[in-house]
């Protein structure tokens, strides 16, 4: 086991780092004094990183459905620091269409890039986790892992699956000393909005107007300065027991909290037609079902 400071720099795997949150976390974590594997897709992206920090980053190309390369990309990046403390899945785009207008390929390829994408990170990093003894993995989720908007609901299901995943991983790895924590941020004036961060599918007439006025709505959100969110970062990686989930931003609790109500009230509502389709098997019927 690698014994380390707790003022010792961290060591850090950050997948898309080139632009949104995972370049301002990998600035943030550099200009800390801490290193960085920063990764991206185009490597031309991330260049002038190494120009600026020197030898506390380290840049590796990376395409997080390429699975083999993830796990190079882990294992260069582990060799190349001695250890790896946290590693910060965020890599990932949005996928802007109706469910009708979306098509299979597409779907498949949001899914690919960001769930099974993160999976290859996590399952690639566990076993150097271990043999050091420890680190933290880190998610970028969204609120949109909680409750959903139309237009782009299969985004929201990738960060549902997304949310999922690290659920479960926090408890398998608990016993490793290895954290969790899912990152759920609200609306932030990130390129996540450009051309390169979402793909459109093909529209339809019939939902030209109700896609006009969502955008529309969109438009008018109020949006946060991603540098605030550093500081947030740090804490969670600082603390010896950081939060499985933890909101970015002030509009998030609220919108969950009324989700969440309004799903309550409605089970609750119907939970005499609920309880009515629990019924229990005779014992001698139980034991032929469980034969």
């Amino acid at each position: 086991m690698i014994q380390q400071s707790k003022n010792s720099p961290k060591v850090w795997f950050i997948t898309g780092a080139s632009r949104g949150f995972g370049r301002v976390w990998t600035e943030a974590a550099l200009n800390r004094g801490d290193k960085v594997a920063a990764t991206a897709r185009k490597p031309e992206s991330i260049a002038g990183l190494k120009e600026k920090y020197g030898e506390n980053v380290l840049t590796l190309e990376l395409d997080v459905t390429n699975a083999a390369q993830v796990k190079l990309a882990v294992q260069q990046a582990h060799a190349h620091f001695g250890r790896l403390d946290i590693v910060l899945n965020n890599a990932g785009y949005s996928l802007v269409g109706t469910i009708e207008e979306a098509g299979a390929d597409e779907i498949r390829a949001l899914y690919e890039t960001n769930i099974l994408g993160p999976v290859a990170v996590i399952q690639a990093a566990l076993p150097l986790l271990r043999a050091q003894g420890g680190g933290h993995i880190l998610g970028t989720s969204s609120n949109l892992g909680h409750v959903t908007l139309p237009v782009i609901g299969y985004y929201a299901s990738s960060k549902w699956a997304f949310e999922a995943i690290h659920e479960s991983l926090a408890e398998e790895v608990k016993a490793f000393g290895i954290k969790v924590t899912i990152i759920e941020p609200g609306a932030y004036a990130t390129e996540f909005g450009s051309q390169e961060s979402l793909k459109f599918s093909p529209g339809m007439d019939l939902y030209a107007a109700f896609k006009q006025e969502f955008f529309g709505h969109l438009g008018d959100m109020k949006r946060g300065d991603p540098d605030a969110t550093s500081n947030a970062i740090f804490r969670i990686v600082d603390t010896d027991q950081p939060p499985l989930r933890i909101f970015l931003g002030n509009q998030c609790l609220p919108w969950v909290r009324q989700a969440y109500a309004e799903r309550l009230a409605t089970w609750e509502a119907w939970e005499e037609v609920s309880n009515a389709a629990q019924t229990t098997l005779p014992e001698e019927l139980a034991d032929t079902k469980n034969a």
